[in-house]
């Protein structure tokens, strides 16, 4: 008789035990980033489970011997409910490629997939939403460039990359990370980034929602050194393929922006990723990050220095947009 009960990882180290087992056995890096999941138990084995993190279902595995459509449609659907229960009616689900038709199957749709994961939707809004709201604000040019950035909070490094690619530029989409998972929310990441490039007319600002740099694409880029590498590999691949195969086809973009990284082995990665990904089919361009007094300038000094109360050096990392918005929040 099949059971099917919560398995909690971090209470209960047996269960978290056969949990990693199985999708070990299963191909899949046990990623421990979950807030809900749950086991289908034989007897005292564990033969199929699945997890929930935000509104991303992964960590799906049967156990081999036991695979079948029904078990997968048991464990989705406890998922499904679980999501329902708070409300969140859009979903997302990692998987391998031999495992997607079950999914498609159960109404989710293929976004991307890439040699080890597939990606794909249920619910909305959705990526047609993004790509009609992506169309509404495209612009024509020769030559059509993005940045993606968290900007939290933009400093004169970020000023800098967007002033550069903006020069190269007869168009440049400027991405803002939507998440709100960093130290400033997204509404006041779009102000400080608004307000700086307002005076560019070449300059497009726009949200990134659930398919740049988000908790469904590249969930461990929040996490920074925290962050699994094997994990961070595989969803800045999944990142970027996105970006390459959807995005910019939308926006005719040729040429991706990004700062070298020196500090953060995550974004190192993210780039190498895009690098990889996009081959000769997109253009990647890495500008060296600028420096004060020998060292880089980056958002984490700036947030160090807030920490601080010290906003004399905020001062000289930031933008004057961005030290008036930030001193009087």
């Amino acid at each position: 008789m099949v059971t099917s009960k919560r398995i909690w990882l971090t209470i209960n180290q047996e269960e978290a035990q056969k949990w990693q087992v199985l999708l070990n056995e299963s191909g899949l890096t046990a990623d421990w980033q979950v807030d809900y999941t749950v086991g289908l138990f034989e007897c005292e084995e564990l033969i199929a489970t699945g997890s929930v993190y935000d509104n991303i279902i992964k960590c799906v595995a049967i156990k081999n011997n036991q695979q079948s459509q029904n078990l997968l449609a048991l464990v989705v659907q406890d998922l499904l409910t679980y999501l329902e229960e708070l409300q969140k009616h859009h979903s997302f689900v990692y998987t391998k490629p031999a495992t997607a038709v079950y999914f498609e199957s159960l109404g989710f749709k293929v976004i991307v997939k890439t040699d080890t994961v597939v990606v794909l939707e249920r619910g909305f809004p959705n990526i047609d939403t993004y790509r009609q709201k992506l169309l509404t604000a495209k612009r024509e040019g020769r030559r059509i460039g993005a940045i993606v950035m968290n900007a939290n909070p933009l400093t004169l490094g970020h000023q800098y990359l967007i002033e550069t690619a903006a020069a190269a530029s007869d168009v440049l989409y400027l991405f803002v990370v939507s998440e709100n998972r960093s130290t400033f929310s997204e509404a006041t990441r779009l102000e400080i980034v608004r307000q700086v490039t307002q005076d560019n007319p070449k300059i497009v600002v726009l949200p990134t929602d659930n398919y740049i740099v988000s908790n469904m694409t590249f969930p461990t880029y929040f996490l920074k050194e925290k962050a699994n590498q094997d994990i961070a590999k595989v969803q800045a691949k999944v990142d970027a393929t996105l970006f390459l195969e959807i995005i910019a086809p939308i926006l005719s973009i040729q040429t991706r922006w990004v700062g070298e990284e020196p500090l953060s082995p995550v974004t190192q990665i993210y780039n190498e990723q895009m690098m990889a990904v996009f081959g000769n089919k997109l253009k990647l361009k890495i500008i060296p990050r600028l420096t004060q007094d020998g060292t880089v300038i980056s958002a984490t000094r700036v947030r160090a220095a807030i920490e601080q109360d010290d906003w004399e050096t905020v001062q000289k990392l930031v933008p004057q947009q961005t030290y008036t918005i930030l001193k009087g929040s």
